[in-house]
């Protein structure tokens, strides 16, 4: 452990050190509004622990209901649909967020606000290591507030809120949640369960989930094609997509088998707590549409070969066959992660809180074949964080933070296309807030030293800034009128750096460029809410130009597979994204929401997988101890498509809710039922890499109860 790590835990610690452990704490009461909502809801990401409604750029919250009946294996499939969201699927067992067209490694997932630390940024075929059954929130930022998170969250940061760190003693002694979940189209079958005890000033949290997923089944099509005969005839390559999974009825390597365990404990005091926590997760799943027909692939100079092989194998074939989860590759992952937090309140003169937040991870994941190891990837490392939120000083109130990782990662086998490497970055942070009157303002600067190592290469160092500035307007009660521009910096990435080696899972042979330079992005966003009256809504639009945008730009191309370099250049993404609800009664609303992303090089190329523009409708209905909402998506046709990639059609996606709240003594209860399109529609995701060959999941209906105690 290097002395600046070493340094900084101790005075982590020492600080936290000082937590009374005289007079524990209680756990506070939510409040909820008639219509089941929680009347005000505080982002955790947020260092200021300010509610969703008062921070100035674009944020969404996923919490209680809404999130257990969106709920879905991946973290990417439970947030898509919300607006400027959606994910980069790879079958059941796999998919990131994707935000404002931005994903991995431009899109940060944290766990209570820091990373993962699992190979997810890599590829999208590796899962997101986090549980979504164990989650109690998820939180979006994107834009502004999202900076002091780093250059990873260049375009969003996606924070997981969970309970396995106790923060409070239950008043009863005792508190626990449990779950089960039984699907249709993949036949699901998944269950949740945790309990925290305290007594004193101890407080045990235990809890585990369990997700078994088949494959799913594809939208019904017959034999002769003619489910498309909605679809735009203009273009031939959307009448492929159908013939593709013509005839096959679920599809191969889509499941998904995941067990988490986690226990973690804390001491908790009148000014705060310190405690830790042990993870444990375990997952199989399938890789559909991975092929090997490419392997023998190789650069000769920016040209490609692909001389001596023939591509009528039994390699192809066995790609297609959809009918025996044996016969694709599986993924076997196991992480191993130590969570540590804490909190100490006026700790003393002139400071509000400290916080202490860090991750410790040990991650692995093994490509199998046919019951042989083809890759093995494994990453270990840790991201430690510390804030201390000072009083006000002449009417500012801020935060200072110190944030370190250090990871090295590894990859050994067919797919070892990234050296060994070691990826370690230190970072001083500050966010202040400033309130005059009806006038808001904030401002935050991020200074990041970044050095990358990998075996064979020369090293690179690279500092990034970033910083913003916003004002927000509250011009009349309930409105608000912000403006946020920011200048952020990315370094590269070590894929971007260094990779060199065939990527089976997005069909390219990748090329570092160790050259690479700090990508900047120079952004504004302007935002409109109303928030409070029967009809309440926000919309933002926004503005990203990037200064050395890196990118895979395609060097040469064979039949499917294709040659790639990172480089940079310059390039721009505009967009809006936003949703207006009315309260006809305290029972029934209606919600109109949408969103929009364009983007491209400036020198006039579209960049692939920008997720076409969508529109819906949703209707929520609340009576006495019933719930329920009807749900309309349009999504359009993506006609700006990249070089090397094909248009893909519209489609219209139809899913509804309905729920039942009931009280059994001390368990409060929810038997909820949930159904997904409903059309049976042929949806093909532009944002995934597979998405010709993997169509979203068909009609699904989910049944769950849910009961806390």
């Amino acid at each position: 452990m290097s002395r600046k790590l070493i340094l900084f835990a101790a005075v982590s610690l020492s600080a936290l050190a000082s937590v009374s452990l005289i007079t524990p704490a209680t756990a506070d009461q939510i409040e909820y509004g008639a219509d089941g909502t929680i009347e005000e809801i505080i982002v955790t990401a947020d260092p200021l622990r300010r509610s969703d409604g008062s921070l100035m750029s674009s944020v969404a919250v996923l919490r209680g209901d809404r999130l257990a009946q969106r709920r879905q294996a991946t973290l990417g499939e439970t947030l898509s649909g919300l607006p400027g969201i959606s994910s980069d699927t790879f079958g059941g067992g796999a998919s990131r967020p994707v935000i404002r067209g931005q994903t991995a490694p431009r899109v940060k997932v944290l766990s209570d606000g820091v990373t993962l630390l699992d190979a997810s940024d890599i590829s999208p075929d590796h899962a997101v290591s986090g549980e979504t059954l164990l989650l109690d929130g998820i939180e979006i930022l994107r834009g502004p507030s999202a900076l002091i998170y780093g250059g990873g969250a260049i375009g969003g940061a996606v924070n997981m809120v969970d309970r396995k760190i106790p923060t409070a003693i239950p008043e009863k002694g005792f508190a626990g949640e449990a779950e089960l979940r039984f699907g249709s189209a993949d036949k699901e079958r998944a269950g949740v369960a945790g309990v925290t005890i305290g007594s004193g000033a101890f407080a045990l949290r235990l809890e585990g989930a369990k997700w078994d997923t088949k494959d799913y089944k594809l939208p019904f099509y017959t034999p002769s094609g003619h489910e498309e005969a909605d679809h735009d005839h203009d273009h031939d390559h959307d009448h492929d997509h159908a013939h593709e999974a013509e005839g096959f009825d679920r599809l191969a390597g889509s499941f998904n088998k995941t067990q988490t365990a986690t226990i973690g404990g804390s001491w908790i005091g009148s000014r705060g707590y310190l405690g830790a926590a042990y993870t444990e997760k375990r997952s199989d799943y399938g890789l559909p549409g991975h092929s090997h027909e490419y392997e023998s692939c190789h650069p000769h100079g920016s040209s490609l070969h692909c001389g001596g092989h023939d591509h009528d194998g039994d390699d192809h074939d066995h790609d297609h066959d959809h009918g025996d989860e044996k016969h694709v590759p599986v993924v076997d992952l196991l992480s191993k992660r130590i969570d540590v937090r804490g909190e100490l309140r006026e700790p003393f003169g002139g400071v509000e809180v400290i916080r202490l937040r860090g991750g410790f991870t040990d991650y692995r994941h093994d490509e199998v074949d046919l019951g042989e190891i083809i890759t093995r990837f494994t990453n270990k490392g840790h991201d430690i964080r510390l804030e201390a939120q000072h009083k006000s000083i002449g009417g500012f109130r801020g935060v200072i933070g110190l944030q370190n990782s250090d990871n090295d990662f590894k990859a050994t086998g067919t797919e070892a296309f990234i050296p060994e490497s070691n990826t370690r970055n230190t970072a001083l942070f500050v966010l202040e807030e400033y309130v005059w009157g009806d006038l808001r303002f904030e401002g935050a600067v991020r200074q990041e030293w970044q050095k990358a190592r990998a075996r064979g290469r020369a090293d690179t160092e690279h500092k990034p800034f970033s910083a913003s500035v916003s004002a927000s307007w509250a011009f009349q009660p309930g409105y608000s009128l912000a403006v946020s521009l920011s200048r952020s910096q990315r370094a590269p990435h070590v894929q971007e750096l260094y990779a060199r080696g065939i990527h089976l899972a997005t069909n390219t042979f990748e090329l570092g460029t160790a050259t690479l330079e700090e990508e900047t992005a120079k952004s504004v966003e302007l935002t409109l809410k109303k928030t409070s009256g029967d009809t309440t809504f926000f919309a933002s639009a926004y503005r990203y130009d990037y200064d050395g945008y890196i990118y895979a730009r395609t060097l040469d191309t064979h039949e499917d597979f294709r040659l790639i370099r990172y480089t940079q250049d310059d390039a721009r993404f505009t967009g809006f994204e936003g949703q207006v609800r009315h309260a006809f009664t305290p029972g029934v609303s209606v919600t109109l929401f949408g969103d929009y992303v364009r983007g491209k090089l400036n020198k006039g190329e579209n960049l692939p997988r920008i997720a076409p523009g969508r529109i819906g409708l949703r209707s929520d209905i609340y009576q006495g101890a019933w719930s329920g909402n009807v749900e309309y998506i349009r999504v359009a046709r993506q006609k700006h498509a990249s070089d090397y990639e094909a248009q893909t059609a519209a489609y219209d996606m139809v899913n509804a809710t309905l729920a039942y709240d009931f009280g059994t003594g001390a368990f409060s209860n929810q038997v909820f039922v949930r159904g997904t399109n409903l059309l049976d529609e042929l949806a093909i995701n532009h944002t995934s890499f597979i998405s010709r060959l993997a169509p979203l999941r068909g009609r699904n209906i989910v049944v769950g109860i849910r009961t806390r105690f």
